[in-house]
């Protein structure tokens, strides 16, 4: 279209209203405006069969939330009041939170990231800055591939920190989509150019930078170092490991070993490994591919419906210049995009892997928590409407210490191991929606079920190989629990306890969708929950757990939110959950994509015990028409990843109605923010 803009589909009634459509069509292909994929009817959280674990057996069998993580359920007076008698017999065992003094950011709508009083701010980095040697100054109207794969790419997602020498890191930041009508004046989403496509290209993937931190002033800025900063692109080539490598479903005319893949895409969140690598979750890869619905075979067919591609051309027309996104020209290409990606920041000239051991489907991101054992455990979401939550435990154990020989048996802990599906089980059998249980909470028990390991599969009719490519599919037929959009999936460092960011649903209890349930307990869910939960005694790599809800988000004073407990009236506000992060002291830090509450996203933190917890503050907003991701939470300052700034649907590159972070006239660009209070620490 000449004006610039991007053709929308209609808003349809299941659409998340608090994000702009044009951020929904560029991020995710407009899921959310589609069926969701998940058409299974195995059976699920209300209709399991309960009287086979009570919650007093569970409490006889001593796997039940430790104390510290103690909290009462969701919605209503008697859960609330039920919570406080736990914290009143618990306040004398803790301290008030460190980490946690600060003045709360109100609500709004600026065009500008909000801190607390006595915080200051800069940007770190941001679209279109040198990150390679040679890399020319940004210039939006005269921008070209040769010069974006040089420079830091569009809409930052994830941020970690792997520390390099003292004030001195290596931030690895996800680029997870391109937005080209924010990118290109005259833009035409029906004809673009190959060059527009080839930006589009250069500008998803990774970025590898070195930063540096000023002990004087606190300031965080990155340096063009030409030893480690590296740009991964659409095009770079990644190595394919674990028991799927060299499957006949990831042979392609290109690469007919199966082994080697060019390019990553919509890399979302992620994590920092205990070894000093970072892992990448691929999430909504099925947008790029086209003719999906031109497939024939039955089998082939359902495969592809199961993760979103039964359309006709895709929103980029990428298949135009390159025949790996056409399905119909090479049917192997989309099995290569789904899975978690390692990438060690440390060694510049190494292939990022991609780890087919951790399944394939659109994953949010993968956290590692390093089991008593020395065994690993990564937890993962998928992030779709009534998708499931995984984890992955290996084989063999973490070494420890950085030396080449650990570190290079380490970066293969995730190669080998046992992929698990989580069922979650109310302890109410009478649950109903919108009556709090008899027991006054919102809580049960889970069980891990095993789906491979290694060239074995647990999943009658499935082949290790096909459970690890279509891991969505093998999941449906075992059982587990439809959940709202599992997002971030991350164990607090401090206790083991696990959290999961359930971002939303708005298609739950419509006709023909399954119904609230005691873990998603709300019909038209517009606002997400927190779940939180202990693996049995305390080992993460235990096949049971129990469960409890931490936050019920939405507007304190609506009668179906829940914070731990606390005091309603002393909250921050919060909507749509997505990335979490912990601090030293184990308080829970959220960011948040999608606000319904007509506010600027933010980041937000609690404590997770104690008489605090639930007291949910906002730290911070970002811009008009931005998400907030990729939180990093260190003593003496915070990083956020503001993504999509002035994606609003009536604007576009030739009519901007944004300007962060340049301010003026000037174009909205994606950039990492540094924030942090002079002289002190964070929360201090």
């Amino acid at each position: 279209m000449p004006d610039g803009r991007i053709d929308l589909p209609l808003l349809t009634p299941n659409h998340p209203l608090g994000r702009q459509s044009v951020t929904c069509e560029y991020r995710c292909g407009n899921a959310c405006s589609h069926d969701a994929p998940n058409t299974s009817g195995n059976t699920y959280f209300g209709d399991v069969v309960r009287s086979i674990v009570s919650r007093r057996g569970m409490l006889k069998a001593g796997a039940v939330l430790a104390v510290a993580g103690a909290g009462a359920a969701v919605v209503g007076g008697a859960a609330a009041a039920d919570d406080s008698k736990h914290q009143s017999e618990n306040s004398d065992r803790h301290r008030r939170p460190r980490g946690m003094d600060f003045k709360p950011v109100a609500p709004n709508t600026a065009d500008q990231v909000t801190v607390p009083e006595g915080y200051v701010q800069s940007v770190v980095i941001g679209w279109g800055d040198a990150v390679l040697p040679g890399a020319p100054a940004f210039d939006f109207d005269n921008q070209s591939a040769a010069a974006q794969a040089k420079q830091f790419g569009f809409n930052n997602d994830f941020c970690g920190l792997v520390p390099l020498w003292r004030d001195q890191y290596l931030m690895v930041s996800n680029h997870e989509y391109s937005s080209e009508s924010f990118m290109f004046k005259g833009y035409s989403s029906a004809n673009p150019t190959e060059e527009q496509v080839k930006i589009g290209w250069a500008a998803h993937g990774m970025s590898v930078v070195v930063v540096e931190r000023d002990r004087r002033t606190g300031k965080i800025t990155p340096k063009v170092d030409r030893r480690y900063n590296r740009r991964i692109t659409a095009t770079s080539t990644f190595d394919v490991d674990g028991p799927a490598a060299g499957s006949a479903f990831l042979k392609t005319k290109a690469d007919p070993t199966g082994r080697k893949v060019l390019g990553t895409l919509n890399n979302c969140a992620g994590g920092v490994t205990p070894w000093g690598t970072v892992l990448s979750g691929e999430e909504n890869f099925n947008q790029y591919f086209a003719n999906g619905k031109e497939i024939t075979d039955p089998v082939t067919k359902a495969r592809l419906a199961r993760y979103g591609l039964a359309g006709g051309a895709s929103g980029r027309k990428w298949e135009r210049f390159d025949d790996r996104f056409d399905i119909v020209k090479e049917p192997n290409e989309v099995n290569r995009f789904g899975w978690v990606v390692e990438i060690d920041p440390l060694e510049p000239n190494e292939n990022p892997v991609k780890h087919t051991a951790l399944g394939r489907f659109k994953h949010e991101g993968a956290n590692v928590h390093v089991a008593r054992d020395g065994r690993v455990v990564a937890y993962m979401g998928d992030d779709e409407r009534f998708d499931y939550i995984y984890k992955f435990v290996s084989k063999e154990r973490m070494r420890p210490g950085n030396s080449r020989y650990a570190r290079a048996h380490n970066k293969k802990l995730l190669s080998e191991g046992t992929l698990y599906v989580a069922q979650f089980t109310g302890d109410s059998p009478d649950f109903t929606p919108g009556v709090l249980p008899a027991d006054g909470e919102y809580d049960g028990v889970g069980k891990w079920i095993p789906l491979a390991s290694g060239d074995q599969s647990f999943v009658d009719g499935f082949t290790a190989e096909e459970v690890y490519v279509f891991t969505r599919l093998a999941a449906d037929k075992v059982g587990p629990t439809k959940m709202d959009r599992p997002e971030d999936v991350e164990a607090n460092p401090r206790t083991g306890l696990v959290y999961a960011a359930l971002t939303n649903n708005t298609d739950r209890g419509k006709p023909g969708k399954e119904g609230p349930t005691e873990i998603n307990p709300r019909g038209l869910n517009r606002h997400g929950h927190v779940l939180e939960w202990e693996e049995a005694g305390g080992d993460n790599t235990a096949l049971t757990f129990s469960w409890r809800l931490l936050l019920v988000c939405g507007d304190p004073n609506s009668a179906d939110t829940y914070f731990g407990g606390y005091d309603k009236t002393q909250v921050s506000p919060i909507s749509c959950p997505d990335n979490l992060a912990f601090d030293r002291h184990g308080n829970l830090w959220v960011s948040t994509d999608g606000n319904n509450l007509g506010s600027n996203d933010g980041l937000f933190a609690t404590a997770t015990s104690g008489p605090e917890r639930g007291h949910l503050k906002q730290f911070l907003t970002v811009s008009t028409g931005a998400e907030t991701c990729g939180p990093v939470i260190e003593d003496k300052f915070v990083l956020v990843s503001v993504q999509h700034p002035g994606e609003l649907d009536d604007a576009s590159a030739d009519n901007p109605l944004a300007h962060w972070p340049d301010g003026g006239t000037s174009q909205p660009r994606s950039a990492v923010v540094a924030v942090w209070k002079p002289g002190h620490r964070i929360g201090s």
